[in-house]
């Protein structure tokens, strides 16, 4: 469950979030669990929202530069490869092990049914 009044406080402090008068807004679930990620994480101690704010433009830069026509649908994907580079800069996890999850959960949601919660197995890991 994400913190109302925190995610306020981010979507007024980081500029970009796809947001109505309540606060940020979702497309899909994933969305709201790589915010609630990056929420986790700010209060951690990982990052300042200055520091998430700038990660997070250079995502969004590096991607308009590659060809995203930056409509507003991918906004989380660039949040995602943000929360990515944090954790790896910052050495919480590494990039083998990040793209080692990161297979696995695509293998995981090949096998799973639309609309049934993705669980990884040991198998996924392959």
């Amino acid at each position: 469950m994400i913190d109302p009044a925190a995610a306020r406080s981010v979507a007024d402090t980081v500029p970009g979030i796809p947001r109505d008068a309540e606060g940020p807004v979702f497309r899909e679930p994933w969305e709201a669990q790589a915010f609630a990620m990056a929420l986790a994480l700010h209060a951690r101690g990982l990052f300042t929202w200055p520091e998430w704010a700038a990660t997070l433009g250079a995502e969004i830069k590096r991607a308009q530069e590659n060809g995203d026509p930056d409509t507003g649908e991918t906004y989380y994907r660039h949040w995602l490869g943000a929360l990515e580079r944090l954790v790896t800069d910052k050495g919480i996890v590494d990039r083998e092990t990040l793209a080692r999850y990161v297979d696995a959960w695509d293998h995981a949601a090949d096998r799973t049914q639309h609309g049934a919660p993705i669980e990884l197995r040991p198998e996924d890991f392959r």
